[in-house]
C-alpha cells in the first residue's frame, strides 16, 4: 500500500480564496493513472479552500464560543468542495476514485487523533478503489473541535494500514536547510535522519494562511512513520512526472526521510 498526499499549494493557488490550480489537479490525476499503482490512498490539503475559512473562524484553537459554530461547517464545506474538483479530476483520468470525508469517522483530542475507523477505508481498498481523503474539522473531545491536518491524517493512516511508502507532493523540491522562499543561501537536503532533523534548529516556516504546520510540520508528523519502517518521500508536486515516478518506486529529485 502507498499514500500520496498532494499539499495545498500545489492543488491549489494559495494567494486566491476559493481557487483551484486545476492544470497541476488534472496533471497529477493523469500520472496516479499512469502510475497503475495500487492499493493507493490519495489524501490532500485544504490550500486557498480550508485554511483561509478556518483561520477567519479560529477553528485550528477550538471552541470558544457559539459563533464558530458555522465557521466550523464552512471549513468542511470548503474542503468538501475542493475535494470535489479533485475526485472529478481522477474520475476523468480513469482512476477508480471515492471521496471519504475524515470528520465521519474521525475524532481528535486536544488536535490529535484518537479515535480512527479505519473498516470503511479498508472495505473500499478491497474493492480496488482509491479512496481520497483531506485535510478537514473534526469534532474533538478536549477542545470541542479542530483542524485534522491531512498529514497526521497520511502518518496515522499509514501507521494503520500497514503502508510501505508515502509520497508527499509539496511545492519545492523537498526538505531544505532554510526556507527556500525566504533564504537565498538554501541547500536541498537528499536524505534526513531523524536523529539529524532532531538537531537542526530550523527547516522552514509556514506561509501565508496555512494553519497546519509547514515543512517542519510535515517532517514532524511523519516522524513516526518512518520509525515504523515506512519509507517518506518528499516531492516536488508541481514539477511533470515527479508523483507519478515516486509512486512506482523510481528514484526522483526530493527528500527522503530515514530513521
Amino acid at each position: 500500500m502507498r499514500i500520496l498526499k498532494l499539499g495545498g499549494s500545489v492543488v491549489t493557488d494559495k494567494d486566491k480564496p476559493f481557487t483551484a490550480n486545476i492544470g497541476n489537479i488534472r496533471r497529477l490525476a493523469d500520472e496516479v493513472a499512469s502510475s497503475g499503482f495500487q492499493p493507493l490512498i490519495v489524501i490532500h490539503g485544504g490550500g486557498s479552500f480550508g485554511h483561509p475559512v478556518a483561520k477567519k473562524h479560529g477553528i485550528s484553537s477550538g471552541l470558544k464560543r457559539r459563533g464558530q459554530l458555522i465557521g466550523f461547517s464552512r471549513t468542511h464545506q470548503a474542503m468538501v468542495e475542493l475535494n470535489r474538483i479533485i475526485v472529478d479530476a481522477l474520475l476523468d483520468a480513469g482512476v477508480q476514485a471515492f471521496s471519504l470525508s475524515p470528520s465521519t469517522f474521525i475524532m481528535t483530542t486536544a488536535g490529535r487523533i484518537t479515535e480512527l475507523d479505519a473498516s470503511m477505508i479498508r472495505a473500499i481498498l478491497g474493492h480496488g478503489i482509491i479512496p481520497v481523503l483531506y485535510g478537514d474539522a473534526v469534532l474533538d473531545t478536549q477542545q470541542g473541535f479542530a483542524i485534522l491536518s491531512g498529514d497526521q491524517l497520511v502518518t496515522v493512516l499509514a501507521n494503520t494500514l500497514g503502508a510501505e511508502l508515502i509520497v508527499m507532493g509539496s511545492d519545492v523540491d523537498g526538505v531544505y536547510t532554510a526556507d527556500p522562499k525566504l533564504a537565498s543561501e538554501v541547500h536541498l537536503i537528499h536524505r534526513l535522519s531523524l536523529k539529524e532533523f532532531n538537531g537542526m534548529v530550523r527547516i522552514g516556516e509556514a506561509l501565508n494562511t496555512d494553519v497546519t504546520g509547514g515543512m517542519l510540520g510535515k517532517v514532524r508528523e511523519a516522524a513516526s512513520a518512518v520509525e515504523a519502517g515506512v519509507e517518506v518521500v518528499i516531492v516536488n508536486a508541481g514539477e511533470p512526472g515527479r508523483v507519478g515516478a515516486a509512486l512506482r518506486g523510481e528514484k526522483v529529485m526530493g527528500t527522503i526521510l530515514t530513521r
